[in-house]
């Protein structure tokens, strides 16, 4: 799987169903070469070109399946 084709993918947080927001970065292990993160974009307000969000990240163990439309992820409150 390419990092576009992850990027096409909405990202769902299964406690809650809401959508977290679009991949815009992978973060890798320079010793493994594994997966450590997905980087979300900060969410897009109807103000947000005021201030600089902050990307988020996703730890890869928060995943918990990647389907043909959706990642689903377990985000804690």
């Amino acid at each position: 799987m390419l990092l576009s084709d992850l990027q096409r993918k909405d990202i769902v947080n299964v406690i809650d169903g809401r959508n977290v927001g679009n991949i815009i970065d992978v973060k890798v292990d320079d010793i493994t070469g594994m997966i450590v993160s997905l980087v979300i974009e900060p969410s897009r307000g109807v103000f947000s070109f005021l201030k600089r969000g902050e990307d988020t990240e996703i730890p890869w163990k928060s995943i918990t399946k990647i389907g043909e439309d959706v990642i689903l992820v377990k985000l804690g409150l």
